[in-house]
C-alpha cells in the first residue's frame, strides 16, 4: 500500500486502501499497523487534522480491528 509521509512526533506515514477499507499507519518507531473497516471519511478527516497523532489517539486507536504487519 502506498503511504504518504507526514510531519508528526508519532506517525511517519499512512495510507488508505478504499477497496478494502484498510488504513495502514507506519509509526516513527518503524512499526506498521493496519486498521480494518475504517470509513474512507475517517481517512480524509485524519488527512485534514491539525495533528494526525492526536486524531489517531481519539478516533482510531482501540476503535477498529488491527494487525501489526511490520
Amino acid at each position: 500500500m502506498e503511504r504518504e509521509y507526514v510531519e508528526s512526533s508519532m506517525i511517519r506515514s499512512y495510507g488508505f486502501d478504499s477497496s478494502s477499507s484498510i488504513l495502514e499507519i507506519e509509526f516513527n518507531n518503524g512499526v506498521i499497523w493496519q486498521y480494518f473497516d475504517v470509513p474512507e471519511s475517517t481517512y480524509y478527516e485524519m488527512k485534514s487534522a491539525g495533528s494526525c497523532g492526536k486524531f489517531f489517539n481519539a478516533n482510531i486507536k482501540d476503535q477498529y480491528a488491527e494487525s501489526q504487519v511490520g
